[in-house]
């Protein structure tokens, strides 16, 4: 499987790279000020050209609800960016054929049409405004804190957060915005690794050692409507208790297809990447219990919706595969396409790496960080959290790396 997606996954990163380094993120907060069709509609494109790690949207939402943006139109961010994003279309198109990224991007509209409408009656109102306010009361302390501790430098044509953004083509010219690019490239595959490699090798395991009838036991067969129903109500349970989000999850929906789960339990399943165990401690942390639990609930209905509806749309088309490969990969090596693509593409990574490790000497300016837990870069004057290390400032792509470094340097002393 791994192989089989190897050229994919170094294109997506690629291009993520690329569209995150030349967008600021200073115009996305400013568009979503309220969750009218249009403050969703540029929420919705921000989200597709922004990273597609999981702990990195949500950090990024809350970043932009403690700064004043609407928290349905941060949560439709979140939505896009973990699951309108071009790296994952290209893995499924691979992995599961075109059917299931075509049922991405449709299935993605719909709920993010059904997160609006739902989140309207119950993602508003005084529990919001209470979680939101703190969060506000945070970032201006933190603000205070630190806001004079870096002065972040910029590279010709890097486009100014606290004014206008050089012309594209200007961008297009700058060396030193494609090293950037590279640079989160690289980041965004360093802070994913953990993902990837436990959905491949899950995927692998479950898609040889379980069973049919393990499949069969647990979701139902041959019962129509109802089958739809239950599939796609359960498949999110399997991504809550898998612990795997972002691009991780796609080899388990390939295994889980060939177990016998309906397509719109796949479509349900891949988009409930949000509501992972570890995700939900992260809500817990920023917006606190009452507003996670209704978030979790909310999530959970628009995700089985979405997928049934989905599941419908595509059904009535005829466009639902009806192949369900008993081998979700072919496990013996072979010199065809997929080979050569892998090498051309393995080229391009060579290049990618290139320009991270020389990133200084193309003119990447100094206004990026590592986070030193996940390896994410992240622009000094957004890091969602920082830390004071021996003298150094740390930046931290999520209050979520930052705990992970105060407990590991505790328990180090």
């Amino acid at each position: 499987m791994f192989w089989q997606t190897l050229w994919p996954l170094v294109l997506g990163f690629a291009l993520s790279g690329v569209v995150q380094a030349f967008v600021s993120r200073r115009t996305m907060r400013r568009a979503m000020g309220d969750h009218r069709p249009a403050a969703v509609a540029r929420a919705t494109g921000f989200g597709m050209v922004s990273s597609s790690c999981s702990y990195a949207a949500s950090a990024m939402a809350k970043s932009m609800v403690a700064k004043g943006a609407d928290f349905l139109a941060a949560m439709v961010f979140m939505f896009a960016s973990t699951n309108l994003v071009i790296e994952l279309g290209i893995v499924l198109v691979v992995l599961m054929g075109w059917q299931f990224a075509a049922s991405e991007f449709v299935g993605g509209a719909i709920m993010i049409v059904l997160l609006v409408l739902v989140g309207g009656l119950f993602l508003t109102g005084r529990t919001v405004a209470r979680a939101q306010s703190r969060l506000a009361e945070a970032e201006a302390d933190a603000e205070h804190d630190h806001g004079h501790d870096h002065g972040p430098e910029r590279h010709p044509g890097s486009g100014d957060e606290a004014g206008s953004e050089a012309p594209w083509r200007v961008q297009a010219r700058d060396k030193g915005k494609w090293a950037d690019a590279a640079t989160y490239s690289i980041a965004d595959l360093t802070m994913l690794r953990r993902e990837l490699v436990i959905g491949y090798t899950v995927a692998g395991f479950l898609a040889v050692l379980v069973p049919t009838h393990v499949w069969n036991d647990v979701f139902l067969h041959g019962h129509g409507f109802w089958t739809s129903l239950e599939n796609v109500v359960v498949g999110p349970f399997i991504a809550v208790i898998s612990f795997v989000c972002s691009i991780g999850n796609v080899p388990l929906a390939a295994a889980l297809w060939s177990g016998g789960i309906s397509f719109g339990g796949v479509v349900s399943f891949i988009f409930a990447d949000l509501i992972t165990f570890p995700l939900l401690l992260v809500y817990r942390r920023y917006y606190g219990t009452r507003l996670t639990l209704r978030m979790l609930a909310v999530f959970w209905a628009v995700m089985s919706l979405a997928g049934l509806a989905t599941e419908g749309i595509f059904r009535a088309a005829g466009l639902v595969p009806t192949n369900r490969s008993v081998r979700v990969a072919d496990a013996r090596f072979s010199w065809d396409y997929t080979t050569y693509l892998n090498i051309v593409f393995l080229v391009l990574f060579a290049v990618i790496y290139w320009a991270y490790r020389n990133r200084k000497r193309l003119g990447s300016g100094d206004e990026y960080a590592r986070d030193p837990i996940c390896g994410m870069q992240v622009r000094k004057a957004e890091a969602p959290a920082t830390r004071m290390a021996d003298g150094q400032r740390q930046y931290f792509c999520s209050d979520h790396c930052a705990d992970r470094f105060t407990a590991s340097r505790a328990s180090a002393s």
